[in-house]
């Protein structure tokens, strides 16, 4: 009863599998872009070393 579904969804019916790569691959870009900003920004707080 269960392994049904399972197995639809797993074969990409109705393009299910392919949206859902769509939004992860999205997903991952937006994360990397604000872990990118928020360590520019921490960066820009940190005291400079004057020599």
């Amino acid at each position: 009863m269960y392994s049904t579904p399972a197995a639809a969804h797993t074969a990409g019916i109705g393009g299910a599998s392919l949206l859902a790569t769509g939004f992860h691959t999205l997903a991952t870009i937006v994360a990397a872009t604000t872990l990118l900003m928020a360590a520019t920004a921490v960066a820009r707080l940190l005291p400079r070393n004057r020599r």
